[in-house]
């Protein structure tokens, strides 16, 4: 909590109302006579959003050929074959007598067996079929786009400042995804009922967890920061938050030294908080994701709950007895928030730090979890996570669209190569803030944001290049594949507004998958396809599409393929040709590597106190 007395703070009085819940923006056609108020006002939205949502138990059955059951069978009427009356008028009526309907002869009790084995073997051949399909599906990612009405359950919030000065190497940073996700404290609503105190006990609510995600443009990795809560920051001038309604309001604040992290995201919200992350990281963070206490404890029920080991029995001064016994355990709903809100516990001696290391264990055990084959090939517990998650979150440019891509492009990652960090400190100041070191903090970004290597992270090795490479010719011979096999980012550097949107689109009309479009990060004057090694059969496809391209190869975009909007763009996008027809496409020259030594400039030396968890690690600590 703020601390009232400190200099440049003003009165308590005069700050607007700790955080409460948000309520998505209102379309300007909706009615709101129609919709009674809701907490976040997301039951409305809701409710339009599941008429067409798909679920994946639905999506099975549609795959195995099969259909809603019924509640009971009937048995159709009896129809009748006689024929129209016609009117006599010579005579009275006359009837034509019904037909005998002569039933089939009974089966033998051969012939009834192997009708039998011919229906089981149909019913098995069916379900492997649509077993088979789903688990495509789901190893592809595609299943996310038949559950993208999801989308509108989610809750917008404007969060994000991707043009911030305070961004290091933009250049640098390109193709990177970064997520900044929050878990805030409130105890309104729902929250009350999972065991997080009411709204008396804490008004409003704080950014109780701050984790800044980062995956790189080669996807070889997963690195996410924690941040302490009471991480003592510099807050910048921010515009005021009202919780109740989501929106922001016409207060403005002034800067101040010596907040609170928690406190800058209370009185300015998802734009502050981003604000201040973006200017200690120096990472661009593109994608934001809230959730409260509810959402977090559906999320665990749905995967059956996540296995935790804790050397001794878990007790909490506030909480009381969090795990009664010790070792390996699993736990689920009230049990396992307070297994990750706990920080009042004297085994652990370190506050927010045994809490974080706890924090960064579940999340790699319930990554472990929703990623197995119980979840993921369970289409109801499946669809049961995605519906907790997109049920309990707010966010800011996150959808069911952008998961499925990344899901694609992190496949070959594994659990070794997920790292989670703690940003460093110095103990706490007179008002109970954690004191950062600056130079350890700018070591632990800079080595992110170059892509080094991490301590106890485990990936795969990059093919080390050549000492004398030839010139890549000015030409090459390639094959076309099908567009929809293609991952496509549209960058524009033109200058011309709008361009990369267009062509984003034309290209998707095409049916190549857009992953993202954005400006360049400086100036093009050519129009390039970039693209990594081993994916030049990709970039050459979608080169053909993009008449005046030259192809490039470039390190860290993975699977990507890039396309840069230049000055010399006619704005012309062209039908890819078949599959497997031969391409010649324009490459710019590569230079060969100099044989000339150089003195690289050394890194910043990480920490050698840096808490570190290893996603691979299940040890019991």
């Amino acid at each position: 909590m703020v601390d009232d007395h400190k200099p440049n703070h003003s009165a308590p009085e005069s700050r607007p109302p700790w955080e409460r819940h948000l309520f998505p923006s209102t379309a300007p056609d909706s009615n709101s006579s129609d919709t009674a108020p809701n907490r976040r006002g997301r039951s409305a939205k809701r409710s339009l959003a599941d008429a067409d949502t798909i679920s994946v138990s639905q999506l099975v059955s549609k795959l195995q050929g099969g259909t809603e059951p019924t509640a009971a069978t009937t048995t159709p009427p009896v129809r009748d074959f006689s024929p129209p009356a016609v009117k006599n008028h010579a005579q009275g009526e006359q009837h034509a007598a019904a037909p005998q309907v002569i039933a089939a002869p009974p089966l033998t009790r051969l012939q009834a067996n192997r009708q039998r084995r011919r229906r089981r073997l149909h019913t098995a051949a069916r379900s492997a079929i649509g077993l088979f399909a789903v688990l495509a599906l789901l190893l592809t990612g595609t299943v996310w786009a038949y559950l993208r009405s999801a989308d509108n359950a989610f809750a917008q919030v404007a969060a994000l400042d991707e043009n911030s000065t305070d961004v290091v190497d933009p250049v640098g940073q390109t193709g990177d995804e970064t997520f900044l996700i929050v878990g805030t404290d409130t105890r309104a609503g729902k929250n009350s009922d999972v065991g997080a105190g009411t709204e008396a006990d804490a008004e409003g609510a704080r950014s109780d967890t701050v984790m800044l995600v980062t995956i790189p443009a080669n996807r070889q990795r997963v690195v996410a920061v924690s941040f302490p809560r009471d991480l003592d920051v510099h807050r910048p001038s921010c515009q005021g938050w009202n919780s109740d309604t989501g929106e922001y309001t016409d207060e403005t604040f002034a800067p101040a030294d010596g907040d609170k992290l928690n406190a800058t995201y209370a009185l300015g919200g998802p734009k502050c908080l981003v604000k201040v992350i973006q200017k200690i990281s120096g990472l661009r963070v593109g994608h934001f994701i809230g959730m409260d206490f509810s959402g977090f404890e559906g999320m665990v029920n749905e995967v059956g709950g996540v296995e935790v080991c804790y050397p001794t029995p878990l007790v909490d001064d506030v909480l009381g007895t969090v795990l009664p016994k010790a070792g390996r355990q699993r736990i689920t709903g009230k049990t396992a928030l307070n297994y990750v809100r706990a920080r009042h516990v004297a085994s652990e001696g370190n506050g927010d730090y045994g809490r974080i290391k706890r924090q960064q264990r579940f999340l790699s055990s319930l990554l472990r979890s929703a990623l197995s084959s119980k979840v993921l090939f369970d289409p109801g517990k499946l669809n049961g996570f995605i519906n907790a998650f997109t049920r309990d979150t707010f966010v800011e440019k996150v959808t069911t669209r952008d998961l499925m891509m990344l899901g694609r492009s992190l496949q070959n990652v594994d659990a070794g190569a997920v790292t989670f960090l703690t940003v460093p400190t110095a103990g706490t100041n007179e008002w109970g803030n954690e004191i950062p070191r600056p130079d350890d903090i700018d070591a632990i970004f800079a080595a992110i944001i170059n892509d080094d290597p991490l301590p106890g992270e485990e990936r795969k090795a990059e093919p080390k290049p050549t000492t004398a490479k030839p010139p890549t010719p000015a030409t090459s011979a390639q094959k076309a594949v099908d567009p929809a096999s293609v991952t496509v980012q549209v960058s524009n550097g033109s200058g011309v507004t709008g361009a990369a949107a267009s062509t984003a689109n034309a290209l998707g009309s095409y049916g190549y998958q857009i992953y993202s479009v954005g400006n360049y990060p400086s100036s093009s004057n050519d129009t390039v396809i970039r693209y990594s090694a081993g994916h030049a059969p990709e970039a050459a496809t979608v080169a053909a599409s993009v008449p005046g391209a030259k192809l490039k190869e470039v390190s860290g975009l993975g699977s990507i393929v890039e396309v840069v909007i230049g000055a010399d763009f006619t704005g012309t996008v062209k039908k890819p040709p078949a599959s497997g027809s031969a391409l010649t496409t324009a490459t710019v020259p590569t230079p060969a590597a100099s044989t000339a030594t150089s003195a690289a400039p050394s890194a910043p030396a990480l920490p050698s106190d840096l808490s570190v968890t290893n996603a691979a690690d299940d040890s019991c600590e």
